[in-house]
């Protein structure tokens, strides 16, 4: 089901949060691996993410007809996603289960966000990654990145937090605030050009399990004009050339996206296939 922002809410609470290894030599390698990446990239920054720890769908009415999807999120941060998901140990993190959030209670996985965003002349907008980024150089993407704690003032869980609806309101606009944020800044469009994000679903790699948010919106610029915009965005850095492409298109460069982007694009076919069964 897609959920516009009025049918999606948030638990946030620390037992969504990571819980350590109990090997701790496992542990330790966190801090190594951090230590060795710091070495190569002085300017990596340990910022606080929003941890995934789950979903739940909740009847949001008498009527039992309509459904509300609760996100449940902790908190976590870059340095333990670098020593987890992407540790060249991550399977090791794992638990066997059949329950997500048991057989990935020991890993990172911040909650990534991306936008399957169509123009008006029914393209779809992908990005190439530059060569130069950590994760996944010269791979077709869509533009995302991750909703941010600071932009509601959270760094850490607060015990005495009083408004906690207001505190759960503020995550959740900061959920489709923040996909919009990231299409400006990654496509240079107008945030004005582009309609409310709809949320999809949530992706989850098969390779380092990372989880990501997908949203549905539509932007009222044509494909042509795209490009333009383009030059004048302000992340640039993270990838070098911007596509707009046919669905057809897009199925056939597939293999060049990451796990957790072909499972946006599947999100995405699923829309398409029901809203066209209706």
């Amino acid at each position: 089901r897609c959920c516009c922002q009025t049918k999606v809410c948030v638990r946030f609470d620390p037992s969504f949060d990571r819980i350590p290894h109990p090997d701790a030599s496992l542990e330790e390698s966190i801090g190594e691996i951090w230590n060795q990446r710091l070495q190569q990239n002085p300017s990596l920054y340990n910022g606080t993410k929003f941890r995934y720890g789950g979903h739940a769908l909740h009847r949001s009415d008498e009527s039992n007809q309509e459904y509300c999807v609760s996100l449940h999120l902790g908190l976590t941060d870059y340095r333990t996603f670098v020593g987890t998901n992407l540790s060249p140990l991550w399977e090791k993190f794992l638990v066997p289960s059949q329950d997500d959030s048991v057989c990935c209670q020991h890993m990172s996985n911040p909650l990534g966000n991306g936008a399957i965003v169509e123009t008006s002349d029914e393209k779809i907008i992908v990005l190439q990654r530059s060569n130069n980024v950590g994760e996944s150089p010269g791979h077709y993407v869509f533009p995302g990145g991750h909703s941010e704690p600071q932009e509601v003032g959270i760094l850490a869980h607060q015990n005495d937090e009083k408004d906690v609806a207001g505190l759960t309101e503020r995550i959740s606009d900061e959920m489709f605030d923040g996909i919009i944020r990231e299409v400006v800044e990654e496509t240079g469009v107008p945030a004005s050009s582009l309609t409310e994000p709809i949320l999809i679903g949530v992706s989850r790699r098969e390779t380092n399990v990372r989880p990501a948010a997908f949203f549905y919106m539509r932007c009222n610029i044509d494909s042509s004009a795209i490009t333009e915009l383009y030059a004048r965005a302000q992340d640039g850095y993270e990838s070098t050339k911007i596509y707009a492409v046919s669905v057809k298109d897009l199925r056939d460069m597939s293999q060049r996206l990451p796990g957790c982007h072909l499972g946006g694009f599947a999100l995405y076919e699923l829309m398409r296939n029901a809203s066209e069964s209706l």
